[in-house]
């Protein structure tokens, strides 16, 4: 048996990602963990400007990266991804489920049109891309790697995120019978679910909801007293557990999934 280095284990050069909603928060943190690592990231958001921005922080620090305009909801432009990185890095090793949404309604209003909405991005589009990069690695015969970034409120439940919390725990189980089905051809798929992350989506979600009234500061301090490591999660220790399941240090796993909450299940 062959043993690789710490270094080896952790090397993605020559390897093809996608990471879908990667022009911001937790997506641009992801992005920029696989370039540094050696990878080729395809980076895809239906927001260009901010796409091309991190495509520009990932090359000036040496890492390849592109980007290309995709919406999460549809198979064609799942398809055009895996097309496109295999066209610009020559094949596609690796995928993160990231885009998603986490609009708060009580379940009483919650519309059918947003109902669809979180279902259709966080959920359909996980399938969807899945769907697409595993045609491609099995194509190539190479196998691979899929990551979906869920939640912790995939596993318990919270007030006002009815569509959200079902959205999640049907990407856990899809996560397991993806990975039950595909093991054969060596594609390992595995998720994440991360706990509060401070992002930018976050900040904003933040001050729509004091505007509408709720008292944010009562919000966060009763957040805070479940967490035992006492701060919101940063986008990169979401990018680094991202980076673990994708490199070889991983290569028997598949089908888990990993909680990085801080601790927060613990209370």
């Amino acid at each position: 048996m062959t043993t690789q280095t710490i270094a080896q284990l952790f090397d993605l050069t020559g390897k093809g990602a996608i990471v879908t909603g990667a022009a911001m928060g937790i997506g641009q943190a992801i992005a920029s963990r696989l370039a540094e690592a050696g990878a080729g990231v395809m980076i895809t958001d239906i927001n260009p400007e901010a796409a091309s921005q991190t495509v520009e922080q990932i090359m000036a620090r040496g890492g390849k990266a592109r980007a290309i305009h995709a919406d999460a909801t549809s198979a064609d432009d799942a398809n055009k991804a895996v097309e496109a990185t295999v066209e610009s890095f020559g094949r596609l090793d690796i995928l993160v489920n990231n885009a998603g949404i986490y609009p708060f309604s009580p379940i009483l209003e919650i519309s059918e049109e947003m109902w669809n909405k979180v279902l259709d991005i966080n959920l359909k589009g996980v399938y969807s891309y899945s769907q697409a990069a595993a045609r491609e690695m099995v194509r190539a015969g190479h196998g691979g790697k899929i990551v979906n970034i869920a939640s912790m409120e995939g596993l318990h439940p919270r007030e006002q995120l009815a569509a959200y919390v079902a959205s999640k725990g049907g990407m856990i189980m899809l996560t397991k019978a993806m990975a039950l089905e595909l093991a054969t051809h060596n594609i390992l798929i595995n998720a994440i679910a991360p706990g509060g992350v401070w992002t930018p989506g976050t900040e904003a979600l933040a001050r729509q909801t004091e505007a509408s009234g709720i008292p944010l500061e009562g919000a966060m301090d009763t957040y805070m007293a479940r967490v035992p490591l006492g701060r919101f999660a940063e986008p990169d220790d979401v990018a680094k557990v991202v980076l673990f399941l994708a490199s070889a240090a991983a290569d028997y796993m598949t089908g888990s999934v990993l909680l990085v909450d801080g601790g927060f299940q613990l209370s």
